[in-house]
């Protein structure tokens, strides 16, 4: 997959860098025979205007014909030069199409063939005449001819003065360019492909690392990283891809933590279980203490009971879905039924209550899932309240949200361990000799129905004074009950 990506990649930019070549050289050569074209055909137009120049001396009219006198051929030895110099025919017609002079004396095929009386006249009408062909029969090759009118001082015509030249110099011309563009593209392709493929390696590199940092991941190892060398898109990718493999290696750890807590909560009850209904069924355990062993066995499945249903609600907040159902309802109705439920454990340890006259606070939100969050942190608070000492409700209540404190008193948090309270099976060394019974769960499910309310929960503690937990839910719209329905004022 590495080398794929690498070969695709280079294979892409090579063949972009061909094809921009190519086109390049199609263009250059179109461009290049057409400046041949033009510079030739002005060349040929240049040298037979100063022939037909030249020419207007030797003219004479003889009984109204057109006559070209050329004393000793002094006129013809005047084109040679000229026609040497540009490698070129030159050669003068009458009007009616026969070749008077040329200076290719020998076996000349123009005299012979003649100029077709339709170039005559098309040099005639447009003042200069130019092909690129074989002049009718004139040529067996492709030659460039440019005609211009012999124009007499009268104003009138005497005929036309041509000047042809073998299109053969195109093909060598574009012959040499196109050498010549060969071998610059060459050595423009190799340097190319080689700094192609230098870039190349260098983009593809960090993503066959990012591979194999996966490959490393998949194996358990999350120590893999990957350098961030550039600022660019493929380094914010690095910088993310390590963040996420941190953040990986986090999620491992609480893993394996998790997995281990949930192992050694759920084998010490059930190795106690197992362990008193085998002594009461061989007889070890006498029966008059049957009911006392019965009854921890009762403790320890309520236990399990509990551990498996707060591991279920993590798992479903986790998987997101645990979705809230609000309503409106009073929040102080939920606190003192929770209440009624730790009676027996508060007057063991004469503790006193605070704030439960506050009368209706009506909010909206989940009610179920907020009577287990008021419940978790009842049960603690009255679980680590000492003796003699007290548990404060409290509410503040404006427009928006409604703040709910659980307050008591007791040795409270030390402060280097607030921070872990919240997390799963995280108990503080104070409480593993104090709760016995908990497994570490329900003030991480309280910060999660919270976080899904929209809301945090907030720790305050003095160590050997208190410790209270604060949230907030939404604030009821006035004037609504449970059910929705409006209500007195007297009955706020």
């Amino acid at each position: 997959m590495q080398r794929s990506l690498f070969r695709k990649y280079f294979s892409v930019c090579c063949s972009i860098v061909l094809t921009s070549i190519v086109i390049l050289g199609i263009l250059f050569m179109v461009f290049a025979a057409q400046y041949f074209k033009e510079d030739k055909l002005g060349a040929l137009k240049q040298n037979a205007e100063y022939a037909a120049e030249l020419t207007q001396e030797h003219i004479v009219s003889v009984n109204g014909i057109y006559q070209v006198v050329d004393y000793k051929s002094s006129l013809t030895n005047a084109w040679v030069p000229m026609a040497k110099a540009i490698n070129a025919d030159i050669y003068l017609a009458n009007l009616s199409g026969d070749v008077l002079l040329c200076t290719h004396r020998s076996m000349c095929s123009h005299k012979s063939h003649g100029i077709s009386q339709d170039i005559i006249n098309k040099a005639l009408e447009e003042g200069t005449y130019t092909e690129v062909g074989k002049m009718g029969e004139i040529y067996k090759s492709s030659y460039y001819t440019v005609g211009v009118p012999l124009q007499l001082s009268d104003g009138r015509f005497a005929g036309i003065v041509f000047a042809s030249a073998t299109a053969q110099g195109l093909t060598d011309f574009m012959s040499e360019i196109l050498k010549m563009f060969l071998l610059s593209a060459f050595v423009m392709m190799i340097v190319t492909f080689a700094l192609v493929y230098v870039v190349t390696g260098n983009l593809v590199r960090p993503l066959q690392e990012m591979v194999k940092a996966t490959e490393s991941f998949a194996k358990g190892d999350f120590t893999a990283r990957v350098p961030v060398n550039e600022r660019d898109e493929i380094g914010k990718l690095s910088m993310a891809f390590n963040n996420m493999a941190t953040s990986l290696a986090q999620q491992e750890t609480v893993r394996r933590s998790f997995i281990a807590n949930v192992s050694h909560e759920l084998k010490t009850p059930m190795t106690s279980i197992a362990g008193f209904i085998d002594g009461i069924l061989d007889g070890t355990i006498p029966p008059e203490r049957e009911q006392h062993y019965l009854t921890i066995v009762s403790d320890e499945v309520k236990r399990l009971s509990r551990l498996v249903r707060s591991m279920l609600n993590i798992a479903k907040i986790e998987a997101g879905e645990m979705t809230l159902k609000p309503t409106v309802f009073d929040i102080n109705e939920v606190v003192l039924s929770s209440i009624f439920t730790f009676e027996q454990t508060i007057e063991g340890k004469q503790l006193e209550i605070k704030g439960l006259d506050a009368g209706k606070i009506m909010v909206e939100a989940d009610e179920d899932l907020i009577h287990q969050v008021v419940y978790n942190l009842l049960e603690n608070a009255v679980k680590f309240a000492n003796e003699g000492g007290y548990v404060q409700v409290s509410y503040t209540v404006d427009p928006k949200r409604t703040y709910i404190s659980i307050k008591n008193s007791g040795t409270g948090i030390p402060k280097d361990e607030i921070s872990k309270v919240f997390d799963r099976f995280y108990k503080t060394d104070r409480s593993r000799s104090v709760d016995k019974t908990g497994v570490g769960l329900g003030l991480y499910i309280v910060r999660s129905i919270v976080n899904l309310h929209q809301s945090e929960v907030i720790v305050r503690s003095v160590e050997n004074e208190y410790c209270e937990f604060s949230f907030s839910v939404a604030t009821a719209p006035k004037g609504l009950t449970k059910q929705g329905k409006a209500i007195s004022a007297r009955e706020m």
